[in-house]
Order: C-alpha cells, then sequence, then structure tokens
C-alpha cells in the first residue's frame, strides 16, 4: 500500500511539473503571436493577455507541486555540516534534493513572473528583450519535477530506514 501511495503521490507531482512546464511554453508561445516592433536589444510590444494567464497558471502549478511534496515529504533537516555527514545516504540524497528544489523553484518561479509581469495587460512594454524567458521557466519546471521526486523519494526511503 505505500509503495501505490508513494507511486500516486509521484504520478502527482510529475503531472502537476509537466503542466506547468507546457502551460509556460504554451504562454512563450502566445506572447510570441502579438505584434511587436525590435530593434537592436530594444523591443516595443503590445502585452498579451493569454501569454498572461497562461504564465499565472504555470507560476500557481509549480508552486502548488513545491508545497504539496515539502508536505509530503516531510522535514529531513540537518543543522550542521557534522550532522550531515554522519547521517545516511537516503537522508543526505533528500537534503541535497530539497535544497536543488528550492533553487530550481525560486529559479523558474522568477523567470514566469517576469515573463508575466511583462505581459500585464495595464502596460504597453518598451525596453529591453525578454525573450524566451516563459519558455525558460517551462522547462525549468520540467527539471523541478525531476529533483522533486528525487526529494520525495529519498526522503521516504530515509524515513523507513529510521524506522
Amino acid at each position: 500500500m505505500l509503495k501505490l501511495r508513494g507511486l500516486l503521490i509521484c504520478f502527482l507531482i510529475v503531472a502537476m511539473d509537466l503542466a506547468a512546464g507546457i502551460l509556460g511554453i504554451q504562454a512563450e508561445v502566445a506572447q510570441n503571436k502579438v505584434k511587436h516592433l525590435r530593434l537592436w536589444i530594444f523591443e516595443c510590444r503590445d502585452p498579451s493577455h493569454e501569454a498572461f494567464k497562461l504564465a499565472l497558471g504555470a507560476a500557481v502549478l509549480l508552486s502548488l507541486a513545491h508545497v504539496l511534496i515539502n508536505l509530503l515529504g516531510g522535514c529531513m533537516c540537518v543543522c550542521s555540516q557534522e550532522e550531515f555527514q554522519r547521517a545516511s545516504p537516503n537522508r543526505q540524497l533528500s537534503m541535497a534534493c530539497l535544497i536543488f528544489t528550492w533553487i530550481i523553484l525560486a529559479v523558474g518561479l522568477s523567470t514566469l513572473v517576469i515573463g508575466m509581469i511583462s505581459n500585464n495587460k495595464a502596460r504597453a512594454s518598451c525596453g529591453f528583450t525578454h525573450h524566451h524567458l516563459l519558455s525558460i521557466g517551462g522547462i525549468v519546471c520540467f527539471v523541478h519535477g525531476l529533483f522533486a521526486v528525487a526529494y520525495y523519494v529519498s526522503a521516504t526511503a530515509a524515513t523507513e530506514e529510521e524506522k
């Protein structure tokens, strides 16, 4: 039963991160469909409300997947370098994956939010180009799914071996 629960949780997290990644890439496509004028590194373009909505959905799904994996994975805290070196390999792996998921969340969420803000309906943007931020955020969502599953599996294994 525990294996089935773990499999369903991993599937749910991967599905949420895949959906977030696909929405991020679709937001990039929708952003590229609007009229724009580009001159070297400066660009003037109209905002795309569709790209804004898709990027918002991707950011929400990425955040929900991250919160869910942190709640279900448990707290694998290590307070010192000495404690980390004495910890089991599963616990060390779970800590490394947890740190990577937080870094990946920061990168993915920031790129999605910057792309989303540039498509805010309230303003037309002229300035430096923000090319491919939404698609980069979408790709980072895929990477987040891999590390989130690795975190969950290693945290669950570390918890089981402590029992």
